[in-house]
């Protein structure tokens, strides 16, 4: 098949959606297809050598209108170029799959309406949206999990055929754990690794670090943010010794094999990757039904599936299980359990079977929009 992913930064260093996408153009050409990436900028050296690239062109002064101008540029080259799959990971005119990776654009409006004056390109990229899920060809929306299905459903008036779930893949060949370590008698590690602290539920953790009255556990805090709040009310509560900041981390196959168990009691996650890292490497979970990656566990056996993210009280009875070694092991080995499932070459697969039932019809969307 003849295909162009489209991203705005092609550039895996801004994480997520880019590192997806970047990996996915190189697993696609091993595959034997035709695969170009449309972005507005390319990281040096970043590319697989095969992978066709097309700059967007995107002047402006702000980030709004270089947006727009990008949406502009791609309707020329889809204009020029033919392919049997177009798949966006952002709001596009014209797509085969729209694959929005942190959650849908409109719904972000919606909930929060406040961000349309502060942010501006957020409102226009919700009009895009809208304009493509409402027309009369809707390109399928690649679900990252059932609890991203329900929130389009919720949103737009789609099709289970036109919701295709899509769970997100680990590099199993990367995320592979350690050798076993034996139990420290003096200190158990709780990771959590986020970029948004507050909705991740740092807050939540360093009270339930307090509340397990136990001087031995430890919470380590990977991620690129400002601490000063979180580093008080450690402090306001006694535990400031026993919360680790330490900062972003290039290397978090380390992290996860120093680590005792994750946590994450996130108030929402389309499907949070570094949960099913964690996973892949037999790291025991904590982390909340508002959290896509869940879905693939079982609460008991992979970790702890909490109802209420803003529970503390339920978030410290299920750190305080995770204190028994011989517990941590056993499901550690159930976690190890799920590599197959979250391995990349049966993402791939799906998505695959995914596109084939996008070639079928002509590129659907509409063609240009009213500013």
């Amino acid at each position: 098949m003849k295909i162009v992913l489209v991203i705005l930064h092609a550039d895996p260093a801004r994480g997520g959606a880019e590192r997806y996408t970047i990996d996915l153009a190189a697993e696609l050409v091993k595959r034997g297809h035709d695969v170009s990436l449309a972005a507005t900028t390319f990281a040096a050296n970043q590319i697989a050598g095969n992978v066709k690239q097309v700059l967007l062109e995107a002047p402006g002064l702000t980030r709004t209108s270089r947006y727009r101008r990008m949406l502009a540029s791609l309707d020329a080259h889809l204009d020029r170029a033919h392919y049997d799959i177009v798949h966006a990971m952002l709001p596009v005119r014209r797509c085969h799959a729209y694959h929005p990776h942190a959650g849908l654009a409109s719904a972000a409006v919606l909930d929060k309406p406040v961000i349309a004056i502060f942010n501006p390109r957020r409102q226009v990229m919700s009009d895009v949206e809208q304009h493509l899920l409402l027309s009369p060809k809707p390109p399928r929306v690649l679900c990252l999990s059932k609890y991203v299905k329900h929130a389009v459903q919720q949103h737009y008036p789609l099709s289970d055929t036109h919701l295709p779930i899509l769970f997100n893949a680990v590099d199993t060949q990367r995320f592979t754990p350690g050798p076993p370590r034996p139990p420290n008698p003096d200190r158990t590690v709780a990771l959590i690794i986020a970029q948004d602290f507050e909705r991740k539920g740092l807050r939540q953790a360093i009270l339930a670090l307090a509340q397990t009255g136990d001087p031995k556990l430890v919470l380590r805090v990977v991620g690129k943010q400002k601490t000063d709040a979180y580093q008080a009310i450690a402090s306001k509560l006694g535990v400031r010794s026993r919360v680790e900041f330490a900062g972003p981390s290039s290397d978090t196959v380390s992290e996860y094999r120093n680590a005792d168990f994750f946590v994450l009691p996130t108030r929402h996650d389309p499907c949070s990757l570094v949960v099913l890292e964690a996973l892949a490497m037999g790291l025991p979970v904590i982390s909340t039904r508002f959290n896509g990656a869940c879905e693939i566990m079982t609460d008991g056996m992979h970790g702890f599936v909490l109802p209420d993210p803003t529970d503390v009280s339920a978030l410290t009875q299920a750190m305080r299980k995770l204190f028994d070694p011989e517990a941590r092991a056993q499901m550690s080995s159930a976690c190890l359990e799920l590599r197959p499932r979250l391995a990349y070459p049966q993402h791939v697969d799906r998505l695959l079977q995914i596109y084939e039932q996008c070639a079928v019809q002509s590129l659907p969307g509409p063609r240009r929009m009213m500013h």
